[in-house]
């Protein structure tokens, strides 16, 4: 055994340091990579000693899935997370005049900002937004970061009901990824061109946008059409399409 491991095995196992290390193996070999065995043996110990931490699997993924928006809130600034996640916000209406956040400026503009930050700490983890969507991630971080996008809607004028709405239309890009409404399977690049000659015959439409497109950037990718620039196209429309509501509101 090395020095440096001896130091590792001596060091107290933590939840912290459990979080950090299944974050790493994630990173090198994607979600699948990451078991309790794999985990334990990359902290040198025995698989039942990461049960006094974690009490299982779905634990341990929600655990990392909190970790990750913990790094997007640390990326957001302090200052910046502490003010958009709890600021007190002024006026029953739930809204400041004309759009503006406080210290000026667009909503859209505060909000953009927000999402792609959120987006960057997605993009140096790509399996993240699986964990992300499952059935108990919304932990306090996640709370927090949800909390701050609806600070910034509500001091930008919109009222709750409009807000809510808001959120509904910009699901899981309000956090920095879009969901996939289908994505072929690796299988998909053995199709026979005879079959995909009658494809292109039965389905023109799809098939010749499938042939247009191209993604030349895999790493701006967090899902199989997810490119930097699409996910960006989407956000300004929907946040030009939620001033528009906002000021249909407000006449």
């Amino acid at each position: 055994m090395t020095t440096s491991t001896s130091a590792t095995a001596r060091t107290p196992l933590s939840k912290e340091r459990v979080f950090a290390a299944a974050i790493e193996i994630a990173d090198v070999g994607g979600i699948s990579a990451l078991t309790m065995r794999s985990l334990a043996e990359r902290l040198d110990v025995e698989p039942m000693s990461l049960y006094y931490h974690v009490a299982n699997k779905a634990a341990l993924l929600d655990g990392v899935a909190e970790v990750v928006v913990g790094e997007i809130l640390v990326e957001l600034g302090g200052a910046e997370g502490v003010e958009a996640g709890a600021a007190r916000i002024e006026g029953a209406d739930g809204g400041a005049p004309d759009g503006e956040v406080p210290g000026g400026g667009d909503w859209r503009a505060t909000l953009r900002r927000r999402i792609l930050t959120a987006r960057s700490v997605l993009l140096r983890h790509p399996w993240a937004p699986a964990l992300l969507t499952r059935p108990g991630a919304f932990g306090p971080s996640v709370a927090f970061y949800f909390d701050g996008v609806l600070g910034i809607l509500l001091r930008g004028g919109f009222s709750h009901d409009l807000a809510h709405h808001a959120i509904h239309a910009l699901g899981s890009r309000a956090i920095g990824f879009s969901q996939e409404l289908f994505a072929p399977d690796d299988t998909s690049a053995d199709v026979s061109e005879e079959v995909l000659a009658q494809m292109a015959e039965q389905l023109p439409n799809l098939m010749g946008m499938m042939q247009a497109i191209a993604h030349d950037d895999p790493d701006s990718n967090l899902g199989w059409c997810d490119d930097q620039s699409e996910f960006e196209f989407g956000i300004d429309v929907l946040l030009d399409g939620l001033e528009a509501a906002r000021l249909r509101a407000s006449a």
